[in-house]
């Protein structure tokens, strides 16, 4: 009988791990919100929603650029907390455009989500102080290595090798 990891590679994943402790911490961070009644907030809306507190209604492409990420990605997230009831699009400078903006729901918390963010910050800080080597050095020797060769380069190399993919 074939070995199963070759009939499906699936099985071996160095980033699953890793994936799988980013979503144990969301939950954990979900679960301050369920405690504290604040329903629908999922932890991955928290920046955009801080952002816009700070710097009011902005565009979807501003938004993006603000926190770093594509137009179609905010987009589909924005729709998702639209829906949640977290923001709302209202007119912009002009008549085509359309600004993102807090809903009332989104006000009324966002203090408590400003205080969460510096105690899971400070949370992570300490969490940090505990390892040997903190995931924020990861991160940083991780992006240092991808500029000297990106990932992109690293993968298509692999597969130029695999018989399986040629």
């Amino acid at each position: 009988m074939a070995d199963p990891h070759e009939i499906d590679p699936s099985h071996q994943s160095l980033w699953r791990p890793l994936r799988l402790l980013q979503a144990s911490m969301d939950a954990d961070i979900a679960r301050i919100y369920a405690a504290e009644r604040i329903d629908g907030l999922k932890p991955s809306y928290v920046m955009e929603l801080l952002r816009l507190h700070a710097r009011g209604p902005m565009t979807i492409t501003e938004l993006a650029e603000s926190v770093n990420r594509t137009h179609s990605a905010l987009s589909q997230k924005v729709a998702a907390m639209r829906e949640a009831g977290w923001v709302e699009t209202v007119a912009g400078d002009d008549a085509r455009s359309k600004k993102v903006t807090l809903t009332d729901q989104a006000r009324a918390v966002i203090g408590r989500l400003a205080a969460e963010w510096r105690a899971t910050e400070a949370a992570l800080a300490d969490l940090e102080a505990e390892l040997p080597y903190p995931l924020s050095r990861v991160v940083t020797d991780i992006e240092q290595a991808l500029e000297r060769r990106s990932f992109h380069d690293r993968i298509a190399e692999k597969l130029a090798q695999d018989p399986g993919w040629g």
